[in-house]
């Protein structure tokens, strides 16, 4: 028998359940592993995302001795075609539960089945899968804390096994695939990627268990200490996967070791989410009725290029345009920043971190930004207002991480690069002035909401 492993979101060879199906139903015949290049995502993915997952697909096909099939088109025909041409019995998934992945999923099944080929899913990109997470009446959970507290509870299996030997078939590349790749890779202006592989995402993943997670509590928000784990670019793509950290931190206690899982169950709370409201993909999943938005052209554009006058904000959009990554707390004030005091509504911003983040999750990044928004799943509504200043003075008060991205203040020592307004020579090398005045803006968005609630 014949069957084919379709990859999608679980790119590696470890803890893949799926994998796992797709290798015992082909039995003692072979197994096709495929990828398919869908223009529908490839085309609007941006640069930096569609360069990382070509380099993350080169590097499996690496590992897998260069019997990585790659495919180009819509998977409604191409998966079914390529079944037919290989004479496969079953087409092995991943279960998607992303609104459009779900869709698209539900289509190429019904297509096998003309044609009597199975159609089988097999676990998860998470540790716990999307709508498994209810309380006791059996709704899903709207809050976070509550949600993290029975995800716990919930547990997930461990590790699925590593299959030492695979009966790989190659089926052929299709040339506007591999076309594809290469253009993505070749792309001028990238920024500076991760390692990728799955090799080096659990050389990432053991260095910082070892060396950071001890302080995870303490460091995490402390954007020059880059004290983070740094798996986010892998686990956006699968390269790991979550279940298998969680398993290697699973005998360890305490506050740090807490607070990681935290981060994961934040993960998984926004699939949840998504999954639960497929429209808060793009709308406010608690709309704020008669908000009133701006559009400022200019502004939105100093703030894309890093130079709002706000150090902390514009550091971190100059980490986002050299890293195609960006700390997590930075993401919360850039993204305060664009929708409090520019008063622009998030998708602007959602779709802007999308294009350039190589970690850019539908679910965690578009959700992320309606909590800082005050339109998501945010206990604390949309009176919260980052102050730009006192922030970066909180979580960078040495100045590192503003000296780091922004040049333009590398001769402000301390807390004086927060204040460049403040000193004599602050703006001797050309750094640009405020666009806004937060003070005002922020009373601003707090009338917008005050006239919302009348």
């Amino acid at each position: 028998m014949t069957a084919v492993l379709w990859l999608r979101r679980d790119l590696r060879r470890r803890d893949h359940p799926a994998l796992l199906a797709a290798r015992d139903a082909a039995g003692d015949g072979d197994l096709v592993v495929a990828f398919v290049v869908d223009p529908r995502y490839w085309d609007g993915g941006g640069p930096v995302r569609n360069a990382w997952l070509a380099a993350n697909l080169r590097a499996l096909d690496d590992a897998l001795d260069g019997n990585l099939t790659l495919l180009h088109g819509d998977p409604r025909q191409v998966v079914p075609g390529l079944a037919s041409r290989v004479g496969a019995s079953s087409v092995h998934v991943t279960r998607e539960t992303t609104p459009g992945g779900a869709r698209r999923d539900a289509a190429v099944a019904e297509a096998l089945g003309k044609d009597d080929v199975e159609w089988v899913e097999t676990g998860t990109p998470y540790a716990v899968g999307p709508g498994l997470v209810v309380n006791g009446s059996g709704d899903p959970y709207k809050v976070f804390t509550p949600f993290a507290k029975a995800w716990r509870r919930h547990g997930w299996p461990e590790p699925a096994a590593t299959p030492r030997e695979l009966p790989l078939r190659h089926a052929r590349n299709d040339a506007d695939a591999t076309a594809a790749l290469d253009a993505a890779l070749s792309a001028s202006d990238l920024p500076e990627l991760p390692t990728p592989g799955e090799e080096a995402a659990l050389r990432r993943w053991r260095a910082f268990r070892d060396d950071d997670l001890g302080d995870y509590a303490g460091s995490r928000d402390d954007p020059a200490a880059d004290a983070t784990s740094r798996m986010s670019p892998y686990l956006k793509l699968g390269v790991v996967h979550p279940r298998t950290l969680l398993a290697e931190v699973a005998d360890r206690s305490g506050k740090d070791v807490e607070t990681f899982r935290d981060e994961l169950a934040w993960r998984e709370f926004y699939a949840d989410v998504l999954h639960q409201n497929p429209k808060s993909a793009w709308h406010d999943l608690k709309p704020l009725t008669g908000m009133r938005y701006d559009e400022p052209e200019d502004a939105v554009e100093a703030w894309k290029r890093g130079e709002t006058g706000y150090p902390v904000v514009d550091a971190g959009m100059r980490q986002l345009l050299a890293e195609g990554w960006m700390h997590n707390r930075l993401r919360m004030i850039t993204a305060s920043f664009l929708t409090k005091d520019l008063h622009v509504w998030w998708p602007v911003g959602a779709r802007h971190f999308l294009d350039h983040l190589c970690d850019g999750d539908l679910a965690s990044n578009n959700h992320g930004w309606q909590w800082v928004a005050g339109t998501g799943t945010d206990a604390s509504p949309y009176f919260r207002v980052f102050n730009p200043v006192t922030q970066g003075q909180k979580f960078d008060p040495s100045g590192e991480y503003v000296r780091r991205w922004v040049p333009e203040l590398r001769h402000l020592s301390g807390k004086a690069a927060h204040e460049p307004w403040e000193h004599e020579d602050g703006y001797a090398h050309g750094y640009p002035k405020r666009i806004v005045d937060h003070a005002e803006e922020r009373r601003e968005a707090l009338d917008r909401y005050e006239r919302t609630r009348r």
